[in-house]
């Protein structure tokens, strides 16, 4: 095998890493300067603003005395404040001690100030985690619109083989006979669609230019790939949005329903897909994998699944959103990635779900190169997603995450003293020993699920 027939493995490769340093790097960025400007404005004192572990690639000191550098590895970063002894906020003993004299510069470090400014700074970190994923949410939202009121047509996707009737600017009244949802209704949009005749070609109602008019066109759920989800059976096939598949097994399909169901048929066993990609026709074999879905209303089911989205036939016409629905749509969303995050994790302590639907480092690095190839806002989107499961994951009440340390915070406010430092270097040590088994945990999942 010679250099030139693994270039493509090689800038794939690379795309990866390059995707997911990115990625991780903002959200470090946000999460660290959470704990630098909070402690700043508490009068604590930053000494170091790490992005990044290892030897320094560059630096320099502002007017205030931190440090601000970029090291070598860039994966992860911290802030130093006074009086820490390192990343982990191990205490500093002699600067404390030379500060124990001079009681402003005490309140300077942080096991000096007082128990309202530790554990407002250290909540800072995941808090501005949260704030950030509601900011992108609310910008994606803003940036695209909301889908205005009664559902018009904007555009039509191009089915293969289909001279459309419908026209943009048609108010869509009925479909199949069935009047439309309200917007925003999900259960009853699930309804609608799988209440759809299956036949090639459906009956639209429409009111255009103020006449309601009867027409005839292509299926309203054509077997269209709106989306492909990272590290699937499609990704790995090469499937991408924008592609229709329109056989499998040799069987023509021509709505998205039929997929579904014929996939639901293998239980696994492998399918052989016949794609149509801007008027090539692709072959495709994939197996379909099993995978726990999280339900609205709670729990998880189980289901075999490619890992594509399905397509309307119609985009409709959107307009502006208001800055209350942005904000009110970004905290939706951020609630919604917590909810589900917390019930997988428990789903998974249960056994009610497989443990391979933990990612590690290996995973959500492919997921961050999937989601860059499709598009800035899928990746932008996707960068939100982790922000908050990170956000999360640094509440959770392990000793040497920021979680940890607000109990070590409501233990001294209850007790009216801190721990003991014994103590809390044994429960450090077992934080630590924790979160490393985690991540051997998760990498083992991305190795070998």
């Amino acid at each position: 095998m010679d250099l030139l027939s693994l270039l493509p493995q090689i800038s794939g490769l690379f795309y990866t890493i390059v995707s997911f340093v990115v990625a991780l790097s903002v959200i470090v960025a946000v999460h660290e300067y959470g704990h630098y400007i909070v402690g700043r404005w508490s009068g604590i004192h930053a000494e170091v603003f790490s992005l990044g572990f290892g030897p320094v690639l560059w630096s320099r000191h502002d007017k205030h005395g931190t440090k601000w550098q970029i090291a070598a590895l860039p994966f992860g970063g911290y802030v130093k404040f006074l009086g820490d002894a390192d990343a982990a906020s191990g205490k500093d003993l002699d600067v404390i001690e030379a500060a124990a004299a001079d009681p402003v510069q005490l309140r300077r470090t942080m096991h000096g100030a007082p128990l309202w400014a530790r554990a407002a700074t250290v909540a800072a970190g995941p808090v501005f985690n949260f704030v950030m994923s509601i900011a992108v949410f609310a910008s994606l939202a803003l940036y695209f619109g909301m889908v205005r009121t009664p559902l018009t047509i904007g555009s039509l996707v191009p089915v293969p083989g289909v001279e459309n009737t419908l026209r943009p600017g048609d108010e869509l009244l009925e479909v199949g006979g069935i009047v439309l949802p309200e917007l925003g209704d999900t259960a009853g949009w699930t309804a609608f669609r799988e209440a759809l005749p299956v036949t090639p070609s459906l009956d639209y109602l429409v009111r255009r230019d103020g006449v309601e008019h009867s027409l005839v066109d292509t299926h309203f759920a054509p077997a269209y790939v709106s989306s492909v989800t990272p590290r699937s059976a499609a990704a790995d096939a090469g499937v991408l949005t924008g592609d229709f598949i329109t056989a499998v097994d040799g069987e023509p399909v021509f709505a998205f329903g039929q997929l579904v169901a014929k996939v639901a048929e293998t239980k696994g066993a492998e399918l052989s897909l016949e794609i149509m990609r801007d008027g090539t026709k692709l072959e495709m074999t994939l197996s379909p994998r099993h995978v726990d879905l999280p339900n609205p209303e709670g729990g998880f089911t189980s289901r075999w699944l490619i890992g594509i989205g399905g397509g309307s036939l119609i985009d409709y016409q959107t307009e502006p959103a208001s800055i209350g629905h942005a904000l009110s749509t970004g905290t939706e969303q951020v609630w919604t990635v917590i909810r589900s995050s917390i019930s997988g994790l428990t789903h998974i302590i249960s056994g009610a779900i497989s443990t391979c639907n933990l990612s590690g480092p290996i995973g959500i690095a492919k997921a961050s190169s999937d989601t860059a190839s499709q598009g800035a806002a899928s990746f932008i989107r996707f960068i939100a997603v982790l922000s908050t499961a990170i956000g999360l994951l640094n509440l959770f009440p392990i000793p040497a995450l920021d979680g940890g340390h607000l109990v070590f915070y409501a233990y001294e406010a209850v007790v009216g003293r801190p721990p003991s430092d014994r103590a809390i270097q044994i429960l450090m040590t077992a934080g630590i020993v924790m979160i490393l088994s985690l991540m051997v945990f998760s990498l083992s999942n991305d190795i070998f699920c």
